[in-house]
Parts: C-alpha cells; structure tokens; sequence
C-alpha cells in the first residue's frame, strides 16, 4: 500500500488485559496544489490518485469543466531531509486559453481534512454555478438499488479493513453497479478522486450515476456533485441544511440515512422509485 498505511507501536487494553503490538494506521500528508506554479490549496490527504484528486478539486470549484482543460501534471519540489520527493506538491497546467482560479477560488492556504469549505477565502465564492447542472437529468433508481449500495460500498473498501480510518466515496449506475470508489481520510477529497477518475474517463458531466459516501452529505458534496453533473448523491448519515437547500435549487436528489430499506429523501425525490 505504500504511503497510504503505516505502523506505529500501541499498548492494546480489553478489561484487564494489555498487550504491546503494532497498529496499521492510515496516513495522512499535505497535498500543495499549484496552478500554473501558483499555490492554489493545501489540503490534508491519504496520498494517492492525486491527480484524480486535484482534477476533481479544480472542476467541483469551477476552475476547469473538463479533462480538456488540463494541460499537464506533475509533481514538483517538496523533499524531505533525505532530500527524496515527498510527492506532495502537484503543479496543474491548464491548457492555453483557459483562464486562471478566480481570486475568490483562492483558500486560506489551508484545508482540513474533515472540511474543505471552512478554508475558503470568501463565503460568497462557495455557491459555484455549475455548466453540468443535473437538473435536466431524467436518471431514475428503485429503493432497492439504493438499499444496496452501503453495504456495496462497505465491501469494497479495502484500506479501511485494516485501518478503521478512512471516508470512502463511490459511483454506482442506476442499477447498482460498482464504477469506481476512492478512500481518503478527507471525505471531500474522497469525492474529488472519484470526480477525477470520471475526469479521466470522459464520463463529464456524470449523467445516470449514483455518488454514495460514506458519512454525512455535506454542503460540499452536494456542490462537488452538482458540479459533476452527478444527479444523485445518498449518504448513510445526515444531511446538513445547507446540502439540502443546495441539492435542491440544482435538481440534485438527496438521500440521507440510508441504511438497508431504510432511507430519507430530501428532494426531488421523484428519481426515486418505489413499489
């Protein structure tokens, strides 16, 4: 697994008893992303698909619309005291003619993993005008695909096995069938990985497709599936409000605390099919 996981000595306690072992953790590092050798963000992240990561980071902030937008990638400086890359600076060449991040894309240098809104240099930029809008999206699924896709999802989350750490992000089609999912210990930057991979498959905007994670559908995930053109985001826990009213003005459907047949539809609900 490379630098996704690594271990660390811990004293195990159960009841009475304690042992000495070593713990497989998921890592977590700074990802620098530079356009056009400017920084753009930081963000913590579980290394790998970081270029899935930073295309899905620039098209779910409006930068690029799609893969064509993207001149090259590649890492850049960043070396640790052995003077080896630490592969944690990716610098984004946009193709001639695409203009650079608007100043309000700019964040604080700074995102957590948890939370890549909370960085953002001004609020007024986070209700970003999508070009793949899902609101003409006539894609349907039964309550029974969706009562499927958690534990779908669970299964094949292979990282968390052994670290018990990591957020996870999928596309599924209207019938259920696995596309691609990506693990992160953000959550946000796990759906910019699967963003990135549709990137990559020129599959912009993301017609007929499910994103399901894995915690709470937060206000950015439901703009990062706006932006992708995703018509429909369902999470096993909560959403918040503002995911709500967003999912809402852009004909997102919202599905939240679906756990097996068990399920809340938040709006437009009628691409959900019952009985």
């Amino acid at each position: 697994m490379g630098r996704i996981t690594t271990r660390r000595p811990i004293v195990r306690v159960r009841g009475p008893n304690s042992t000495s072992r070593p713990d497989t953790l998921v890592v977590e590092e700074p990802l620098e992303i530079r356009v056009g050798a400017s920084p753009l963000a930081v963000t913590m992240r579980t290394p790998g698909h970081d270029v899935e990561l930073a295309h899905g980071f620039l098209l779910t902030e409006g930068v690029i619309t799609s893969g064509d937008d993207v001149a090259s990638a590649r890492y850049c400086d960043g070396v640790d005291d052995n003077g080896l890359n630490t592969y944690n600076v990716l610098d984004i060449t946009l193709t001639e003619g695409i203009p650079p991040p608007q100043p309000g894309v700019e964040r604080n240098f700074y995102t957590t993993s948890s939370c890549g809104v909370c960085g953002k240099a001004s609020l007024d930029a986070v209700r970003l005008a999508t070009v793949h809008s899902p609101a003409e999206d006539t894609t349907t699924v039964h309550v029974d695909v969706l009562a499927t896709l958690p534990d779908r999802l669970r299964q094949s989350q292979k990282v968390f096995d052994s670290t018990g750490g990591l957020h996870a992000a999928a596309l599924f089609d209207q019938y259920g069938q696995l596309l691609a999912l990506r693990e992160d210990i953000g959550r946000h930057n796990a759906v910019d990985k699967v963003v990135g991979w549709a990137i990559a498959q020129h599959r912009i905007p993301c017609r007929g497709s499910i994103l399901m994670v894995s915690g709470r559908a937060s206000f950015e995930l439901a703009q990062k599936a706006a932006m992708a053109g995703i018509p429909i985001l369902a999470a096993v826990s909560a959403p918040s409000s503002l995911a709500v009213d967003l999912a809402d003005e852009t004909g997102l459907t919202l599905v939240g605390f679906l756990r097996g047949q068990n399920m809340n539809l938040y709006t437009h609900t009628h691409r959900v099919v019952q009985g």
